[in-house]
C-alpha cells in the first residue's frame, strides 16, 4: 500500500474552487469584527523554482517586478483597511510566506511590515511569522525581522547532503544552510523551525538521520519532515522521477524513533516540536484569516477565497498580472462556499490529523450530529488500528503506563539507535495502538471518552487516511482541475 496520496493540510484544495458571482468583502467584514484574526501576506517570488515546488511563486522576477506587485498589494490593504474599520478587526498572527521572503530586498521586506502596520491593527501580543531560504538569509534581513518582533523563523533546508539538495532542484548548498541556521540562531528567535524531506531518490535511512543529527546540533524548536511529493505541474515530473514510497516509509520511521529520542514530541505526522508534554487543543476549520497579495487565501466562514490556483512559470505570471490590475480588490470572483457537510470534513480533517485529535463532544456542539454517524469510516478506521478512543483526563496515567512497557519495532529503529547515546536507547520506544486501548480505565471509556486521536500507525497513514476525508463534490472537481491543466 502506497501511505503517500495527498497532503491534506487544508480542505478543500484550491484546485476545487470555481469563479464566483455577486460575492463582496463587505457581505463577510462581519466575521471579523473584534480581535483573534489571523493575516497572510503571500510573496510569490524566488531565486529559482524548486523541482517539486506546487505552491504559488514565480522565479526570476527583478526589483521592478516586485515594486509593482507590492504597488498592488498596497492598494489591496487600502481597500480591505476601508471595509475592516467598521467592525474594530484586530489581529493577532502575520504569517509572511510564499515565495521566499527574503528574497526581496531589504527596502522591499521593511516595506512589508510597514504596509501591515499602517493599514492594520493588531494586537499587543500579535505573532509574526515569516519563512526564508538558506541563500536569501543575510544579517541585514534577519535585524529587520528582528525590529519587526519576528517570533517564529522557518527555513526549508530539505537535506544536508549536495547530492539530494540537486535531486530536488534545491539552490542551496549543504554548508550555506549550515551557516544561514547558524546566523539564524544567532538572534535568539523565540521559535526556529527546520524543514526536512524524505523519500528522495538516493537518500537512505543512514543519510536522513544524518541531516537530521546535524539540525540537532542547532537546537530548533520544531522540525518538519515532509514526503517527497511530485504533483502535477512540478518540474521533476517531466523527469519521470518516482519516489520509492517503501523506502520513504522506512526513513519516516527511523527519523520519528531518532527525534522522539531526542525530546521531540509528534504532533503529527509532519510536526515534531521540542519539549515534554502533549499538545494543546487548540481549534481549526473555524477561524478567520485574511491574505493580501496574490496566491494566499482568505477563510471567512464557509467563504474560501484566493486567485485562481496556478504552479508553472507562464501560469502563476498571468495571474499576477490579473492581480495587478485589479481595481477593486473586495469583489471576490474565485473560491468555493462551503455546505454544512463540507465544513463537517473540513472539521474533522483539521483536527484528527493532528494531536491531541478531534473532541466529538465539540463536534456535536457545532454540528447537531455525531461525527461516528457522519462519517461511518472512522469505525472501520478504530477496528483497523489507525485510530483510538481517548479520555483526555487518563491520559497521564496511560504514557506512565507506556514507559512501563517493552514495545519497540527494532526493526524500523535499528538505524536510529546509532545515533544516540546509551542512556538514550534504553527508553528507545514506539507507541502502540492496542497496547493503549487495552489500558484504558473500563468506567472512563463509557462515561468520559471525548476524543479519537490517531494512533502510532495511524499517524504513520495520515497521507492517506486524510484524502479518504474528501467529498465525491469535491474530488470530482480537483479531478476536472488536473485534466485541464
Amino acid at each position: 500500500m502506497n501511505p503517500y496520496i495527498q497532503y491534506m493540510y487544508s480542505y478543500p484544495h484550491k484546485t476545487a474552487y470555481r469563479p464566483l458571482e455577486g460575492i463582496y468583502l463587505k457581505d463577510y467584514a462581519q466575521l471579523l469584527s473584534g480581535g483573534g484574526h489571523g493575516m497572510y501576506f503571500h510573496v510569490p517570488f524566488c531565486q529559482s523554482k524548486c523541482g517539486y515546488c506546487n505552491l504559488f511563486s514565480v522565479a526570476g522576477q527583478g526589483q521592478e517586478d516586485i515594486d509593482r506587485y507590492l504597488d498592488a498589494v498596497e492598494r489591496q490593504s487600502s481597500q480591505y483597511q476601508e471595509v475592516f474599520q467598521a467592525y474594530g478587526t484586530e489581529f493577532s498572527e502575520l504569517a509572511v510566506g510564499g515565495g521566499t521572503p527574503l528574497y526581496l530586498t531589504e527596502r522591499q521586506l521593511e516595506r512589508v511590515f510597514a504596509m501591515a502596520g499602517r493599514y492594520f491593527q493588531f494586537d499587543k501580543n500579535r505573532k509574526i511569522i515569516v519563512e526564508t531560504a538558506p541563500n536569501q538569509t543575510n544579517r541585514k534581513k534577519l535585524e529587520i525581522l528582528r525590529q519587526a518582533g519576528v517570533a517564529r523563523i522557518s527555513m526549508g533546508v530539505q537535506s544536508f547532503c549536495d547530492q539530494e539538495l540537486k535531486a530536488l532542484g534545491r539552490h542551496h548548498s549543504a554548508k550555506s544552510a549550515q551557516e544561514a541556521l547558524e546566523l539564524i540562531k544567532s538572534f535568539e528567535f523565540p521559535c526556529v523551525n527546520v524543514d526536512f524531506i524524505y523519500g528522495i531518490p538516493g537518500q537512505t535511512v543512514e543519510s536522513l538521520l544524518d541531516s537530521l543529527k546535524k539540525a540537532l546540533y542547532f537546537d530548533p524548536e520544531e522540525i518538519f519532515l515532509y514526503p517527497l511529493y511530485i504533483k502535477h505541474g512540478v518540474s521533476l515530473e517531466q523527469s519521470g522521477m518516482v519516489p520509492d514510497a517503501e523506502a520513504a516509509r522506512q526513513q519516516y520511521r527511523a527519523a520519528g524513533c531518532f527525534l522522539k529520542n531526542h525530546g521531540y514530541r509528534q504532533d503529527s505526522m509532519r510536526r515534531f516540536v521540542r519539549g515534554e508534554g502533549e499538545r494543546e487543543f487548540c481549534e481549526c476549520g473555524f477561524g478567520t484569516s485574511i491574505a493580501l497579495g496574490c496566491g494566499g487565501r482568505s477563510y471567512l466562514g464557509s467563504l474560501h477565497f484566493c486567485s485562481p490556483y496556478a504552479v508553472k512559470q507562464e501560469a502563476c505570471l498571468a495571474r499576477l498580472a490579473e492581480f495587478e490590475n485589479t481595481k477593486d480588490h473586495t469583489k471576490i470572483t474565485y473560491g468555493i462556499l462551503l455546505s454544512k457537510e463540507e465544513l463537517k470534513r473540513r472539521y474533522v480533517i483539521r483536527h484528527l490529523l493532528i494531536r491531541p485529535g478531534l473532541n466529538l463532544e465539540r463536534y456535536d456542539e457545532l454540528f447537531g450530529s455525531m461525527a461516528l454517524e457522519d462519517f461511518p469510516i472512522l469505525e472501520e478506521w478504530m477496528e483497523s488500528g489507525y485510530i483510538k478512543r481517548v479520555c483526555m483526563d487518563a491520559e497521564n496515567e496511560i504514557h506512565s503506563r507506556i514507559q512501563e512497557a517493552v514495545h519497540t519495532r527494532l526493526a524500523d529503529c535499528a538505524l536510529a539507535e546509532k545515533h544516540m547515546d546509551v542512556s538514550s536507547r534504553i527508553d528507545l520506544q514506539v507507541g502502540d495502538s492496542g497496547y493503549l486501548d487495552s489500558h484504558l480505565d473500563a468506567e472512563c471509556r463509557a462515561e468520559k471518552v471525548g476524543w479519537l486521536a490517531l494512533t502510532e500507525s495511524g499517524m504513520e497513514l495520515s497521507d492517506d487516511l486524510g484524502p479518504q476525508l474528501i467529498s465525491p463534490q469535491i474530488r470530482r472537481a480537483m479531478m476536472e482541475w488536473e485534466d485541464v491543466h
